[in-house]
């Protein structure tokens, strides 16, 4: 008769599952990784980050059914002076989605043309430039980071990487779980039930469970309780799995020998947590794989799975749990909605100070990317107008509300390596993203007034002093209440085609006759400098053709020149070498991250510095192109 068994210990579940990893960190630092095809990489974790390698749309697209046209054929029309347009003359037709002929700039809808006979129509209202156009690279551009490191891959992550061009995708391998039940009571599912018998049905719950927390789980037919046959089974297991989970035999009966085995094949860190059920548990390491002794109880044995199991899981594939939930928040600018239709807003939310900031994403129906950067969807109802800025609205999360917690909100200028900062914070912290949001300068400062934001991406250039962001600060934020991160400096140029075969040197050359521009946003620190630049020069604005046409990002601009027919556009070296284009330098400037005082000591914010001071973020940017990082991570007080 074997002596009876005792427990090592009676541990706190966090102390006990804090020893355990530490003593397992090996095992986790070994992270295995495998490649598989993108349509069926649903629920696996991304090993590095994914960036895209084709803009989508890949060329201008019609947004609606109609007739393509140029916009100016149509200035003048209104219902006292309707305009007949001829087809293959004045417009072609198009259908929604259909590229947009080279020297077509526009598309009226097909509901509002009056037909006139065959091949002609009129219009009774003028049209816009760029009018139900979708640009190229409305929705993904090249080289735009589309979802980071250890980032769980969803359905609409799936369709955004496909549309970005990426066929397959290097994941985390899935963690092979091992189970083996334990009882010489045990049978299987459907064999005959006699006096005595149990079915075994814990390991079925256990593979449900680690399937859905992205494990692999390989289920043991059920071993009788005897000592040599378990050792046996528990052997092979380890050599063949990542993991194992020994069910029944955990606590100190007669018939119990899991914690012997362990010892023998390896050794046991716990054997008994305190926690009602579940505390006859063993946690062990054999062959510097986790093995866990869990009772057969199936309440307990739930309940150890919770929450030792699952950590072990999540931790090794860098994992954070998401949840659905709705939560208050206040919006950050206010949101126009149609009475016709209730709509369905996508929003990232971060919290600043104690408020909860929802800040819309952008609304077109072809846009993917807003999916995969939503963290929550805003409802106005059908009979509503909208909401306000600063109005509190309920949003439905798509993430775990720690997650939103856990997030840096950047609000303002925009450059690439706001993607790579980005994908450095989530590998350091899985836990911890940065947010951005791209509204220019002028909105970065606004959302730093209205603290809506932690920090506010700047180059705003003051014409009289030379000095880049200080005066602005002072003048609407005030002294002592910022201080600046001093990130890079940075090239901005003329971004043209390769071998710039319009010659574009100057700011002059954009006034040109046959040269095509793209513009940056109102507010941002590109347009203002190319305002400041036309002003110097004294060119009017008027005489620059594509000038009101504007995108947010430098990515943006650098897709619009590199697959149409638009001949330059203001933006940084960086984003023009990623897409192969040819770059003017005009000047360099000091692009900063303007946070409030009070963040400076966040948990999160030091991160942030630790990343931006660090050796192997620095040569990742130089890598880039077209960055000075000789201040890189000094912070300037604004006095």
């Amino acid at each position: 008769m074997r002596a009876k068994n005792i427990y090592l210990s009676s541990k706190e579940l966090e102390q006990a599952l804090k020893e355990y990893t530490g003593r397992l960190k090996g095992f986790f630092d070994c992270c295995e990784t495998e490649t598989v095809d993108t349509g069926l990489s649903l629920g696996r974790i991304t090993a590095e980050p994914v960036f895209a390698l084709v803009s989508s749309p890949h060329f201008n697209a019609s947004a609606m059914d109609g007739i393509a046209l140029n916009a100016t054929v149509t200035f003048g029309a209104s219902e006292r002076n309707r305009i007949r347009l001829a087809e293959g003359k004045d417009y072609v037709v198009v259908d929604t989605g259909d590229p947009i002929p080279p020297k077509y700039n526009a598309v009226i809808m097909i509901e509002n043309l009056i037909e006139k006979g065959e091949g002609e129509v009129e219009i009774s209202a003028p049209a816009t430039p760029w009018q139900h156009i979708r640009p190229i690279g409305e929705d993904i551009v090249q080289g735009e980071l589309i979802v980071p490191t250890f980032h769980k891959i969803r359905p609409v992550d799936m369709g955004a990487m496909l549309a970005g061009g990426t066929n397959t995708v290097r994941v985390i391998k899935k963690p092979r779980v091992a189970i083996i039940p334990t009882g010489t009571e045990l049978i299987l599912p459907g064999e005959p039930l006699e006096e005595g018998s149990l079915i075994e049905y814990n390991s079925h719950i256990f593979a449900g469970l680690i399937e859905e927390w992205g494990g692999e789980a390989v289920r043991q037919k059920p071993v009788p309780d005897v000592y040599e046959d378990i050792k046996n089974v528990l052997k092979r297991a380890v050599e063949e799995s990542d993991m194992v989970l020994v069910n029944a035999g955990s606590s100190a009966g007669r018939e119990d020998f899991t914690k012997d085995i362990i010892r023998e094949l390896g050794e046991v860190i716990t054997h008994g947590i305190a926690i009602k059920p579940g505390s006859p548990t063993v946690l062990g390491i054999v062959s510097g794989k986790p093995v866990v002794g869990i009772p057969g109880y199936p309440v307990s044995a739930y309940i150890i799975m919770e929450n030792i199991v699952k950590p072990l899981i999540f931790k090794l594939l860098r994992l954070a749990e998401r949840c659905g939930a709705e939560v208050e928040a206040v919006s950050s600018r206010r949101v126009v909605s149609s009475l016709k239709n209730k709509e369905f807003v996508r929003v990232k939310l971060g919290k600043v100070g104690d408020k909860l900031i929802a800040t819309p994403l952008t609304r077109g129906a072809g846009v993917v990317m807003s999916l995969v950067r939503a963290d929550g969807i805003l409802e106005i109802p059908q009979s509503s107008e909208g909401v306000d800025a600063g109005e509190t609205v309920s949003v439905r999360l798509l993430k775990d509300p720690e997650e939103i917690e856990n997030t840096i909100v950047c609000i303002g200028s925009h450059d690439p390596i706001l993607d790579l900062l980005a994908n450095e914070i989530h590998r350091k912290n899985p836990r911890l993203h940065l947010a951005s949001a791209h509204v220019g300068s002028m909105g970065g400062i606004t959302a730093l007034l209205k603290g809506e934001t932690h920090i506010a991406g700047v180059h705003l250039l003051d014409g009289d002093t030379g000095e880049y962001n200080i005066s602005y600060i002072k003048k609407y934020l005030g002294s002592g209440r910022i201080a600046l991160i001093k990130l890079v400096d940075r090239i901005q140029g003329f971004m043209v085609k390769k071998g710039n075969p319009k010659s574009i040197r100057d700011f002059s050359d954009l006034a040109r006759e046959g040269i095509g521009f793209v513009n940056r946003q109102k507010g941002s620190g590109t347009r203002l400098l190319l305002d400041y630049k036309l002003k110097e020069k004294k060119i009017d604005p008027a005489a620059i053709n594509g000038y009101d046409r504007e995108e947010f990002t430098h990515m943006a601009v650098a897709a619009a020149v590199a697959f149409s027919d638009i001949d330059a556009g203001l933006g940084v070296y960086s984003a023009a070498r990623s897409l192969g284009l040819d770059f003017v330098p005009v000047c360099s400037e000091e692009y900063d991250l303007a946070v409030p005082v009070e963040f400076l000591e966040d948990s999160n914010i030091k991160l942030m510095l630790e990343i931006v001071r660090d050796s192997a973020f620095r040569e990742k940017v130089k890598a880039m192109g077209g960055y000075s990082l000789e201040r890189a991570g000094e912070v300037v007080p604004v006095e």
